[in-house]
């Protein structure tokens, strides 16, 4: 192991500690979460209804629904804009490691595993869940 300390998340990738580029930080990370999470309710109450389920046979694809939609606005719009309409909201992006595009798959693999809960809550020394490790990505500030 290396006997080398850094100062602040990012500083051994690379990245500035503050400001533009420097890695997201939990603050900004979980109000992108609530936002996103927000908007695919109201996304899936209007176009799906809400239903309260008192008896188990009444439950059916409509409770998962705000996930599913979730799912959709990760996929969509981490390559297209950069990130969820919650990153963007709260001045984050997601980017490639070691620069380019992210391109389709790693945006579904990233939500999939969002989706699982475990890998987005196991970080490491410079606060990169386990999701975006896997498909080499970084949540940086804009």
């Amino acid at each position: 192991m290396s006997d080398v300390v850094q100062k602040y998340p990012g500083e051994r990738l690379g990245f500035p500690e503050t400001g533009s580029g420097s890695v997201g930080r939990i603050g900004r990370r979980i109000a992108a979460l609530v936002i996103d999470y927000a908007a695919a309710t109201i996304i899936a109450t209007a176009f799906f209804g809400f239903r309260q389920f008192d008896l188990p046979q009444e439950a059916g694809i409509t409770q998962f629904m705000p996930l599913m939609i979730f799912a959709v606005l990760q996929i969509l719009f981490i390559p297209t804009i950069g990130g969820s309409p919650g990153h963007r909201i709260v001045g984050l992006r997601v980017i490639m490691l070691h620069g380019g595009w992210v391109g389709l798959w790693r945006p579904i693999v990233r939500t999939l595993l969002i989706v699982v809960v475990i890998p987005a809550v196991i970080w490491d020394a410079d606060q990169r869940g386990l999701h975006d490790k896997a498909v080499g990505t970084v949540l940086v500030r804009s």
